[in-house]
């Protein structure tokens, strides 16, 4: 008897145990697992949910709001952005009569054409103090065809610099009076009439343009046209959602009037750095012009043998050539774009 009772207390110590075991960790699954199965987690989420759901009808409404202006200004943000390509893709072919109304010359083509023949006789005559036709002829088809398009680039690009430095002090004008409870259109007409040129044009010819039959936000929004600079379309865009968004419209256009002299300062800080560079290219541009008229005047007969001899002509337009390659590298290493 003895025999079989040693014989079964091990195999009852085992079971004992084992079912401990599985006791021990079938307590610990439904531990872990006994808020999902009885949904006591769902029910704390959903009160939770609840709890964070406005209190009353007026909140709701804000909310609905909220959501609608949000929705409606990702809408005019979409719109605005497929403008801009179509902008981006009829700049690329921007006409001649167009570069000069951009640049604020009051000409027509004839105007341009005059100007253009007045500068290749102007430099034909040059041309001929060379001694040579083929550099006559040279100097005749820059000043004729070049040198015109040049002129209206280069008064088109300080406008809009003008255009630039100008357009945050309009802005600070705009939100002052908004601020002091007067209509977007009367500032408009404000910064047109006490602003500096060219933005007191630009503005006027918004104002203008609502004597016509537009409303504001398209008066406004055909300013990048004619001044297709990012500052511009920022203005556009900032009174384009206002109009049919709501909002705090001063506000907005006074964080676009720091926007837009941060952007101002980092152009002059981009302009201070690449001076070096501006004028050692100028430099070297210019040193081999100086040589050559320093060379004419103390050996003439040398410096001649360059315009009067085949070999000569060939030399020079190759040099031309060159330098130009070297002044186009360049300027595509200090000119900078942000």
């Amino acid at each position: 008897m003895s025999g079989m009772e040693d014989f079964l207390t091990p195999q009852i110590t085992g079971f004992a145990v084992a079912a401990l075991v599985m006791l021990a960790v079938g307590g610990v699954i439904y531990s872990l697992f006994q808020p999902s199965l009885s949904g006591t987690k769902r029910r704390d989420q959903r009160l939770q949910a609840v709890s964070a759901r406005p209190k009353n009808e007026k909140q709701r409404n804000q909310l609905r709001d909220t959501d609608r202006r949000k929705r409606s200004i990702q809408d005019q943000l979409k719109d605005f952005e497929e403008r801009q390509k179509a902008k981006q893709d009829k700049q690329k072919k921007v006409s001649l009569k167009v570069l000069m109304v951009q640049a604020g010359l009051e000409w027509q083509m004839k105007h341009f054409v005059i100007f253009s023949i007045i500068c290749g006789l102007v430099f034909l005559v040059i041309g001929f103090f060379a001694g040579n036709l083929l550099i006559a002829a040279g100097f005749a088809f820059a000043g004729g065809l070049g040198f015109p398009r040049w002129y209206v680039a280069s008064k088109r690009k300080r406008r809009f610099n003008a255009f630039l430095n100008e357009l945050p002090n309009g802005v600070d004008i705009i939100v002052r009076g908004v601020k002091a409870g007067l209509p977007l259109s009367d500032c408009i007409k404000v910064v047109a009439r006490e602003a500096s040129e060219p933005v007191a044009t630009e503005f006027r010819k918004i104002t203008e343009t609502q004597v016509m039959g537009l409303s504001l936000s398209e008066a406004v929004s055909r300013l990048p046209d004619r001044v297709p600079v990012a500052e511009a379309n920022f203005f556009a865009i900032v009174v384009a959602i206002q109009q049919k968004a709501g909002g705090g419209l001063a506000e907005a256009l006074g964080n676009l009037s720091k926007v837009l002299r941060g952007r101002k300062a980092m152009k002059a800080k981009i302009k201070a750095l690449s001076a070096e560079a501006k004028s050692s290219a100028a430099i070297i541009g210019c040193l081999p012009f100086a040589v050559g008229g320093i060379m004419f005047f103390i050996a003439p007969d040398y410096i001649m043998l360059l315009f009067t001899t085949t070999a000569g002509n060939i030399i020079i337009g190759g040099c031309l050539f060159w330098m130009f390659v070297g002044i186009m590298v360049m300027r595509s290493m200090i000119n900078f774009d942000f």
